[in-house]
């Protein structure tokens, strides 16, 4: 049915994947970077590290089904996976102590999820309304731990605001 709409399939899937291996690497990354944030800063900047790290795995939890509902599959080889990653994993600066760099790596990777997203979106906007509801609601999700990371740089006042106890409001049906 999707192929009908016009979608290129294994394009759609090769872009899931691809963002698939960004959210695990994410993961992984926002767990080292997390346990380095110290000191007054890097207290405050530690909320939204784990909320954004717990978010991106269950970015990745969502995105998998629907990768294999398309035909696709994941690298069965972790190194291969890792080196499909849309985005560039983030890197703990030479000094994990500097918040201020830490941010850095953290805005960038955010920005570069929402660059992704957006590209699935404009993908399957009304063509595949399942793989577009997804998107949209990770790429929902990824544009506010861009704005939170945004403000702490003096970016801007973003008007949204953190959220306490609540995971991925958006992607979270996806995950039933």
């Amino acid at each position: 049915m999707v192929e009908k709409t016009g979608i290129n399939v294994p394009q759609l899937v090769d872009l899931l994947v691809k963002n698939a291996a960004a959210e695990l690497t994410t993961f992984y990354y926002y767990t080292i970077l997390r346990v380095n944030m110290i000191g007054l800063n890097g207290v405050g900047i530690k909320e939204i590290a784990e909320t954004a790290r717990l978010e991106d795995r269950n970015h990745f939890e969502a995105l998998f089904p629907r990768i294999y509902e398309l035909g696709g599959k994941l690298p069965e080889n972790l190194k291969d996976f890792y080196a499909l990653s849309a985005c560039p994993p983030e890197i703990l600066p030479r000094d994990p102590t500097d918040n201020k760099e830490l941010l850095r790596v953290l805005v960038e990777g955010e920005r570069c999820a929402v660059r992704e997203y957006s590209k699935i979106c404009d993908l399957t906007a009304g063509k595949d309304h399942r793989t577009y509801g997804l998107a949209e609601a990770i790429l929902n999700e990824e544009l506010e731990h861009e704005t939170w990371v945004s403000e702490f740089l003096s970016q801007g006042p973003s008007g949204h605001c953190m959220r306490h106890g609540e995971l991925s409001p958006f992607v979270s049906k996806f995950l039933k």
